[in-house]
């Protein structure tokens, strides 16, 4: 890994991101960046560079430009992993990578073969946690518990079972 090259690739995503008016996009990346590091010791270039650019500029498309429901919901996060893979495609050809490990980063951004790629599952299961750490008790005073109990158990299908374990740790210390 050339350290100065991605080194300005990840201070490029995180100046896109420091864009935002929220500002949320940039702590999100970090605390995603820093859960795969937790769960992937030895992570490769290509998966820190997707989990610190999976959301980027992710306010430039609302979610008020589709419609309501499940169906909107996915439309508008199928379109949005498009918008993040062009956007750190553009950054990472800037800084001089190679045509093979954009697409690489462009691949686990999208999720591509969640089921079978373990980079891919590694950055599912960082977006979990950081969504239950994040999140969690805001949505749980929101929902019904019955709702609340569907999007726990769905969340957790998504994950492995090293991320299940951490992510029972997180719920059993946030009630």
């Amino acid at each position: 890994m050339d350290d100065e090259r991605f080194d300005r690739a990840i201070a490029a995503i995180d100046a896109a991101n420091a864009e935002s008016p929220t500002g949320v996009e940039g702590d999100h990346a970090v605390r995603v960046t820093d859960w795969v590091r937790r769960l992937r010791p030895g992570a490769g270039e290509a998966l820190l560079l997707a989990a610190r650019a999976h959301h980027i500029r992710r306010w430039t498309v609302p979610r008020s430009s589709y419609p309501d429901g499940r169906a909107g919901y996915l439309r508008w996060r199928r379109d949005l992993h498009e918008v993040h893979a062009r956007e750190v495609g553009t950054i990472l050809g800037a800084e001089g990578y190679d045509d093979a490990t954009i697409a690489r980063v462009q691949d686990i951004v999208r999720k591509k073969r969640l089921a079978s790629d373990p980079d891919v599952q590694v950055l599912e299961d960082a977006l979990c946690l950081v969504f239950i750490q994040t999140q969690y008790d805001e949505l749980a005073d929101r929902l019904d518990p019955e709702k609340m109990e569907s999007v726990v158990a769905k969340t957790l299908a998504k994950m492995t079972p090293e991320g299940r374990a951490l992510a029972l740790e997180l719920t059993s210390g946030a009630s």
